[in-house]
Parts: C-alpha cells; structure tokens; sequence
C-alpha cells in the first residue's frame, strides 16, 4: 500500500510526543518498522519538501530513536522505487502563504496548516489518492471532513489524541 506519512508519525515514534499515549507511540512505531520493511510504499514530493521536513524535525543531537532511523532509512532509499516513490506536486503562493497547486482551493480549508500542505497535494496528485497518515495532529482531524470531500484520506493512528473515536 502507498502511504504519506506526516512527521508526526515518526516523531510520535520516537517517543517526542508528551500527548502521545503508551498505544499511540506503539502504533506509531508498527507504521514505521512496517515502512522500512518495505510492506509500504512511503510517497514523497519531488521537490523534497516532506524529507526536508523530515531532516528538521527528526535530526536530533543525543539518543538514536526510530524516528531518526526512520529519516536514515528515507535517505538511505529514496531512490528505490520499492521503498519510495516521488509525485510532482506544483509548489504555488496562495493568499501570501506558501501552498501547492493540487491542494483544494475553498474557504473551508484557507486556514489549513501551510505546513501540512504538502502531504495533502501529493494525496491529490497521486493516482490511487494514497492516505495520509497522522498521529497527533488535530488539525487533521478538525479539517477531516472538508479533506474527505476532496478525495483525502486520512489514516488516524491514534483517534485517542484526538479525543474522539477514529469513526
């Protein structure tokens, strides 16, 4: 299966979340070593905006965790079409904030994280519209119904996070 992964995913992981519960950081985890054991496809941008946020927020000083593995891993594999695969996405200034071309225009998403953008522009330029995958990021899960309208798919690790039921 082909999956996006926000970086919260591995940083969850790797135990860098305080929200994050004992459960959430073990599924977190699974997604991961099940990534880099190649039973997903991890999608990424060919602009690198996802793995130069990977390197931001996943280079750490001090202790190896598996969110820092999971960077290694990313870099070390990128160009094996098994392990990564790369999808255009048009990067584009919408509104004075940094946006992407494919990511849904409408006031029900203007104030989505920039950010986050990204992952949701290579779900829509994707052909199978590939889930993204999120831990403990509640944006996703305030804006999950106007994604959803557009065809996004949002995989939520740990509904516990978000204070609901994943449903």
């Amino acid at each position: 299966m082909d999956v996006i992964v926000d970086t919260n995913v591995p940083k969850v992981a790797n135990g860098d979340a305080s929200q994050a519960s004992s459960q959430c950081v073990a599924e977190c985890a699974r997604w991961i070593r099940d990534i880099m054991r190649n039973k997903h496809t991890l999608l990424l941008d060919h602009g690198w905006e996802i793995i130069r946020e990977y390197r931001g927020q996943l280079r750490s000083e001090g202790q190896f965790g598996l969110g820092k593995a999971f960077l290694e891993w990313v870099e070390d594999n990128w160009e094996i079409a098994a392990c990564c695969q790369f999808v255009r996405i048009t990067r584009q200034e919408s509104d004075g904030r940094m946006s992407f071309a494919e990511f849904p225009t409408g006031p029900e998403l203007a104030a989505f994280d920039p950010s986050d953008r990204k992952f949701v522009a290579v779900a829509r330029a994707h052909p199978t519209q590939a889930p993204i995958l999120n831990a403990v990021d509640t944006d996703w899960w305030h804006y999950r119904k106007s994604l959803e309208a557009h065809g996004i798919q949002i995989e939520f690790l740990c509904p516990d996070a978000m204070g609901h039921n994943n449903g």
